[in-house]
């Protein structure tokens, strides 16, 4: 018999880049391992808070040399996983808290599998604001889903207590930013780390 596939959890949020790099690789990984990703919603500002990290544009926004190797880390990113369609969003840093509460949503309507990829292209290809309401509705809605109905349901205290336990839960596990995996109870940080998983896996 051949071996279970492997299943990694993805904690993500849509403002981050690097999050939308991961994702677009891991699919090329899944195509050749079938590994399988669970994409886990989180709030990465939640994050941040909670553990006192800073997002890199913060963090280094006073080192001239390091914002500029990051930059060509994200274009060698880009150019070995033929991410061409990748647009830096013109609306960065977005205020993703609407989107991520929008997708415990869609979990807790059963439809997140088919909520985040159109979100992702929407924020990082098509260069949509989708912290507008009426953006990431359309967004939804030209997807097939109710994009009204998410929209709204993002306003219940279910969603919100839900998004805040999920993201206290990513922190349990030992992460402090965005994507962060696990493979069983092994953690990688950063898009980088995507060779590693599928080494492992290998």
């Amino acid at each position: 018999m051949s071996p279970e596939p492997r299943t990694l959890d993805f904690y993500y949020d849509f403002g981050s880049p690097n999050a939308y790099f991961a994702w677009r690789a891991l699919q090329e990984v899944s195509a050749r391992t079938g590994l399988e990703v669970i994409m886990h919603p989180v709030l990465i500002g939640g994050i941040f808070k909670q553990t006192g990290n800073k997002p890199p544009w913060m963090a280094f926004g006073d080192i001239p040399e390091k914002m500029a190797y990051m930059r060509l880390e994200i274009e060698r990113f880009i150019r070995d996983h033929k991410l061409h369609k990748f647009k830096f969003n013109s609306a960065f840093p977005v205020n993703t808290l609407l989107p991520m509460r929008a997708a415990i949503a869609a979990q807790q309507a059963g439809v997140h599998d088919q909520f985040y990829a159109p979100v992702f292209v929407a924020l990082w290809e098509d260069d949509k604001n989708i912290s507008q309401p009426e953006v990431l509705a359309g967004v939804l809605s030209d997807a097939g889903l109710d994009g009204e109905a998410l929209v709204a349901a993002t306003q219940t205290d279910a969603v919100k207590s839900a998004l805040m336990k999920s993201t206290q839960a990513c922190v349990a596990r030992g992460a402090f930013g965005i994507p962060t995996f696990f493979l069983g109870e092994e953690m990688y940080f950063g898009k980088d780390r995507v060779w590693m998983i599928e080494r492992e896996i290998a």
